[in-house]
This record gives structure tokens, sequence and C-alpha cells, in this order.
């Protein structure tokens, strides 16, 4: 039986941080995935990393301060996640990312100008502080970039979340073919290199497995964790299909929440597995099993959401469709009921709470020529399939439309004229699209005088279906400051930790920014590996 200081579940941002750390702390580390390909849903994310006041940030010229993070976190959050947590959070956070800067090949960039999502609220930051991976050449990990777990969205140029803001623009903002040109050109160099450039999620979890791989790391896939081994009240290794492996001084489960499994999101949530992009193997392998132990759960209602299209080959997750001037969202009645360019879980809590599921984004034939739409250029057709499946409905008016999608066309009608009149004055009386720094994010700069907002007056016009989609679940296992998992009454379970989507979110039932899903899994990840390496020491073991 094979035996290890620690034993990471989950090959994540959340586990190859805690492995990294756990291993240039002198501990023995293995990792366990389940899937047959590494990196989880955070190889198919943005990749964005949400830590205030970082060495990156610094570096770049955003000024921040511990002060202004707390007062933010703080007003967001408030009790959704103990005052502990947070602290723990702010003030460790940075030291886990320069930790992970100076033990790994990752390199990281601040993404200019994208803001916080409340960044009116105390602390708040309208330029943002979120920082993403530069691209990374994929053949640096040999026979383990085809192990990789491949993106939600591929792309054959590499795109980062910086290039993607302008390139929606590509036909309304001189910056927007600037930047293609760009991306092109680094693809061109790329290949004329030899490299396979990765960006986003790809290029943080190739950069960590790179890391792991200096530090000696081994990375076992196609190892699912079967259940948790016990000795009394202590954890002290994994059960799997090939064998246990103990664990001296701690199990991490960094395996991810539990999107894929349809029993537990009907019963937290009465909704279905079809419109996650979170990764396949995401079935809340670790929250049961720490339930089985008597773990406390929090947070089990909620998820990273955003709204979905649901397309014949899967969910496609909106970020500027919805944002973008000459759009809007109603429900089944043909009525708004949301900031359009809220963030993307405030929205879908607003469909939620308001049974406007699903919900329809109508818009025009300007619209259509303007922007890029799900990763359709502008001005060309949307492709065929998306309405023989039902996603998008077309027609002349908006009367014709209301039939198609089964909303009262009178309704529809005097929202859209209403919503009209606002676009003119610059000002959304019923949900101030608009008002905030961050709505702007993914707006247009030509339009005048709300960036947010323009009339729906061109025919034909466009409904698309909105679903509740996700990135991945958000309730999870109650941890303490050093990620131990912890009983109803407060009480740790002795030698299991947990981070990641298998953990709380410290984020409560909000989201503070652009990677505010994978800065918190890196640092109580992190966290829970010193505090691994501090029961060592405890021991006297060298």
């Amino acid at each position: 039986m094979p035996e290890f200081d620690t034993v990471v579940v989950g090959s994540g941002a959340a586990g190859m941080t805690a492995a990294l750390t756990a291993a240039r702390r002198g501990l023995s580390t293995v990792v366990l995935e389940k899937a047959d390909r590494f990196g989880g849903s955070t190889a198919r994310s943005g990749g964005g990393i949400w830590i205030p006041n970082n060495e990156v940030l610094a570096r770049d010229g955003v000024r921040d301060s511990d002060e202004d993070a707390r007062a933010y976190l703080a007003s967001i959050v408030g009790t959704g996640a103990s005052a502990e947590r947070q602290r723990a959070y702010l003030d460790r956070g940075p030291e886990m990312l320069s930790f992970v800067l100076a033990n790994s090949p990752l390199r990281l960039r601040w993404v200019t100008g994208y803001s916080d999502y409340y960044p009116e609220r105390p602390g708040g930051r309208p330029r943002g502080r979120s920082v993403e991976p530069r691209p990374f050449d994929g053949n640096r990990l040999g026979a383990d970039l085809g192990r990789l777990e491949p993106p939600y969205l591929p792309s054959p140029l590499p795109i980062t979340q910086a290039d993607y803001k302008w390139l929606t623009l590509i036909a309304r903002n001189l910056r927007g073919p600037v930047r293609a040109a760009r991306v092109g050109v680094r693809g061109i160099i790329g290949r004329l290199r030899g490299q396979r450039l990765l960006t986003m999620g790809q290029a943080l979890a190739a950069g960590l497995r790179l890391g792991l791989r200096q530090a000696g790391v081994e990375v076992l896939l196609g190892t699912p964790m079967q259940s948790l081994l016990t000795e009394g009240d202590r954890v002290v290794g994994v059960v799997t299909p090939t064998g246990t492996y103990r664990a001296r001084y701690g199990v991490l489960l960094a395996s991810g929440g539990f999107e894929r499994n349809e029993a537990m999101r009907s019963k937290w949530q009465d909704i279905g597995i079809d419109w996650t992009v979170g990764a396949s193997a995401n079935e809340g392998d670790g929250i049961l099993a720490g339930q089985e132990l008597g773990a406390d759960v929090a947070l089990m209602d909620d998820a990273w959401w955003g709204p979905s299209i649901p397309l014949n080959r899967g969910p496609y997750f909106c970020l500027s469709e919805r944002t973008l001037p000459g759009c809007i969202l109603v429900n089944g009645s043909g009525q708004r009921f949301v900031n359009e360019a809220a963030p993307y879980v405030d929205a879908v809590h607003a469909m939620l709470d308001t049974a406007s599921v699903p919900a329809w984004l109508i818009s025009d034939q300007r619209y259509r020529d303007r922007y890029v739409f799900a990763g359709i250029p502008p001005r060309r057709p949307l492709p065929g399939r998306w309405y023989k499946h039902g996603a998008v409905y077309k027609a002349e008016t908006l009367a014709e439309l209301a039939s198609a999608i089964s909303v009262p066309a009178e309704s529809l009608r005097d929202t859209v004229s209403t919503f009209n009149g606002y676009a003119r004055t610059g000002k959304d009386k019923d949900f101030g699209r608009g008002d905030s720094a961050y709505d702007h994010y993914y707006g247009d700069p030509r339009v005048r005088p709300n960036p947010s907002l323009a009339e729906l007056v061109k025919p034909p016009f466009y409904a698309v279906r909105i679903v509740p989609g996700d990135l991945g679940t958000k309730g999870g296992l109650c941890t303490d400051t050093e990620g131990r998992v912890l009983r109803p009454d407060g009480s740790a379970i002795a030698g299991l930790y947990a981070a990641g989507n298998a953990s709380a979110s410290v984020m409560g039932h909000t989201y503070a920014g652009p990677g505010a899903t994978i800065g918190p899994a890196m640092t109580f990840g992190y966290l829970a590996a010193l505090a691994m390496s501090a029961v060592k020491e405890q021991s006297g073991v060298h």
C-alpha cells in the first residue's frame, strides 16, 4: 500500500496548488485524478485569478490596499462566509500567488480594466483586480499535453481574456481589428517557433502541471476516489479501484463540485446537469465522502451561475452577449426582470427568483450587424442548426417573434418601446443598466449616451433561449481558515481538508470579480498544504 505525507484528490487549480505547496515544503505528495485528463474545470475556464493587492498587480501599476480589499469583500459577502475565512483569503492570497510564481513556470498579467463586479461598493475597483496567464507553450508538457482537459470553447487562435473584450467589437472599434491582428501574429509566430500556445484556463492548468513535474509530484489519472480511509476518527488515506493511498498528515479534497451529479442537483437545486460547462468528472465525490464522515455543508443551493444558451452541442455561457447594447432579457410574460449587464451570478439569481426560466434574449438586426454573438462574427447568419434546435427564433416583427416564443405580443412590444425610450435618454429607470462601471466593460464605447443601451428597431428581430447555466456548483464542505473540514458543531475532522468547489465558497452567494472562483481555490489549497506541513513539523518527523 503506497504511503505519502499528503494525498490530494483532484487536479484543478486548488489541487495542483496544494500539491505544489506540499512538495516544496518537503512533503511527499501524490495527486489522484478521477478523469483521464488533468486540469478539471480550471482548464475549461477563462483562467482569471482574483487576488487583491498581489505582486502582479503592483508590477503592472495597479494601486490596491489591504484595507480596500477587506472593505470590498465584507460589503458584498457579508455573513455569507465567516469573517475569519475572508481575512485568511485576503491576507494570504498574495503570498500564495508569489509562491506559485516562484515555484512554477506560470506567468501572469493584469487584465486591464476588467472591473470588479461591484466596483461602486466600498473598496471596489472599476479598473479591476483580475490577473490571467500569459500564453504558455504547451509543448513544454511533452506527452502530458495530450492529457490536458480540453477547453470549454476550443479556439484555433491563442485568445486571452484581454483579447476577448475587443474581439467582440471587431466591427465597431479600431481596437477590435488591431487586437485580432495581434492575436493572429501571436499564433503565426508561435507556429513558426514550433510552439503550441495555450491561453486562459489551459495555460493556468499547464503551468501548474509543469510546476508539479519539476517538484517531483506524480499525477495519477483515471484514479477515482471510492472512499476515505479512516483509523478511529482520523482520515488516513484514500481508497481507489487500483489500491489504497495512505496519507501520513492529511488528505485534501479538491475534487470539484457536484454539477454533473443528477441526484445531488435535483436534491439541492431542483435543476439538471445539461446546462453546466463544468468538467464531466465533477460528480460531488469529495463532498459525499466528507458527509459520510459527518462533515457539514453550506451553499448547496448555489452555483457559479451564468445565463447560457442551450445549443445542440452543449450550453454556451454568455459573457458579452447580454451586455452589449441593443438587446434585452425578458421572461415568459415578455417583460424585463433584471439588469442584463449585471454580474452573471446575479443575472441567474434573478432568473430563478422570478421564475424566469427560460428567459429570452431579444435583439434586432442592427445588434447582429455590429457584434460577435456566441462566436459568430457580425453580419454572418446564425447557424441553421440553432434554429432547428429551438435555441434561436427570428421574425420580421416583434408580434411574430412573440408568437414564435409564446409570450404576449402586446407585452413584448410595450417592453421594447419602454426600453427604447431609456436607450435614447441613456438612463434605464427600471434596472439601472449602465449605472455601474462593470456594465460598461463589455459595452460599446461608440454608443451614446450610455454604452450599455441601444434601441431595438431594425428588423428582423431575434429571440435566443436563455437558461441558468453554470461554471460549477458553489456549495460544499464547510472548512476553516486552514482548509480543515468541519462538522456541524465546528470541530475539525482530523486529517481531512478541502478546497475549491468541493468546499463551500468564501464568496458566499456573491462573486467579487473575474477569477473569484480560482483565486480562493488556490489560496485555500495553499493554506491546507501549509497546515499539513505544520502537522508534520509538530510530529517531529523530518
